[in-house]
C-alpha cells in the first residue's frame, strides 16, 4: 500500500471516531473494538512474527477486552482495570509460544513482538474513557479531528523535518478549530492537544516511511490503524490533565 493511501485511510479511520464520538459512548466503544480486530490482523505480518494466527488473537483478545473492560466499568477512573486486561494478554502470550508446534524458533521475537502489539491494541480503549468522562465527547471529536488533519497533511511531499514540523503545526490548527466549534473544550486545551497528537503523527509517519513490508496489504491493516490506537490513549491523557 503507497505511503498516499495509507496516510488517506488513516484520516478517514480518524474521522470515523470523530463521528462515533459525535454520536455517544456505544459507537466509539464498537468502533474502537473494530480498531483493535484490523490492527491485530495485520501487525504479526508487520513485524514478520514467525507465528502470525497465535499472534493476532492474542492481540485481538488483549485489544477488545481492553475496549470492554473501560465501556463496563461502572466509575471512574474507567482505565482501573487495564493492567488486568494486559496482564493476562501477557499470559496469553506464554500460552501461545507453548502451543507452537514449529520448534518455537524466534520465541524471544514472538512473546516480545506479540506483548507490544497488544500494548498498542488495548491504547485504543484511551477513546472510549475519554467519552465516558464530563465533557470527554468534544475530546474526542477534536482529537480524532486533529488526528485526521495531521494525517492528510502528511502526503504533501517536503523535506522530512519540514513535513514533521507542518504536520504537527497542521494538527495544533484542527485542535484550536475543533475546540471553538465545541464548548465543552477551552480553545488552548484544544492546540495543545492537536499539537500532541500532530507530533505522534509525524513520528509515526516518519517510523513507517521506509518500511519494505508496507507494501504488502496485511502488514499496512496495522500501520494504517496503529495512529489512530495509539492517539486514543493519548487524548485521554492529555484530556485529564487539559480539561480535568
Amino acid at each position: 500500500m503507497h505511503v498516499a493511501t495509507r496516510s488517506v485511510v488513516t484520516a478517514v479511520l480518524a474521522a470515523l471516531v470523530a463521528v462515533a464520538g459525535y454520536l455517544g459512548d456505544l459507537p466509539v466503544a464498537g468502533l474502537a473494538a473494530a480498531l483493535a480486530l484490523v490492527f491485530a490482523l495485520g501487525w504479526p505480518a508487520l513485524l514478520d512474527l514467525p507465528y502470525p494466527p497465535g499472534s493476532a488473537a492474542v492481540v485481538a483478545l488483549g485489544g477488545i477486552g481492553g475496549v470492554f473492560a473501560v465501556h463496563s466499568a461502572i466509575e471512574q477512573p474507567f482505565l482501573r482495570f487495564l493492567p488486568v486486561v494486559f496482564a493476562g494478554a501477557i499470559l496469553l502470550a506464554f500460552v501461545n509460544e507453548m502451543l507452537r508446534r514449529d520448534g518455537r524458533e524466534g520465541l524471544v521475537e514472538s512473546v516480545s513482538g506479540t506483548v507490544a502489539g497488544t500494548l498498542v491494541a488495548i491504547a485504543v480503549s484511551g477513546w472510549v474513557a475519554t467519552g465516558r468522562t464530563p465533557g470527554g465527547e468534544g475530546l474526542v471529536v477534536t482529537g480524532a479531528l486533529a488526528l485526521a488533519v495531521a494525517s492528510a497533511v502528511t502526503v504533501v511531499r517536503l523535506s522530512p523535518w519540514t513535513r514533521a514540523i507542518v504536520t504537527a503545526l497542521a494538527g495544533a490548527a484542527a485542535g484550536t478549530l475543533g475546540a471553538y466549534a465545541l464548548p465543552s473544550v477551552a480553545p488552548v486545551a484544544g492546540a495543545v492537544l492537536g499539537l500532541a497528537v500532530g507530533v505522534l503523527m509525524a513520528s509515526l509517519s516518519t517510523l513507517f516511511h521506509r518500511l519494505p513490508a508496507l507494501g504488502r496489504r496485511t502488514p499496512a491493516l496495522a500501520a494504517v490503524t496503529l495512529p489512530v490506537t495509539v492517539t486514543g490513549l493519548v487524548v485521554y491523557v492529555a484530556g485529564r490533565v487539559l480539561v480535568g
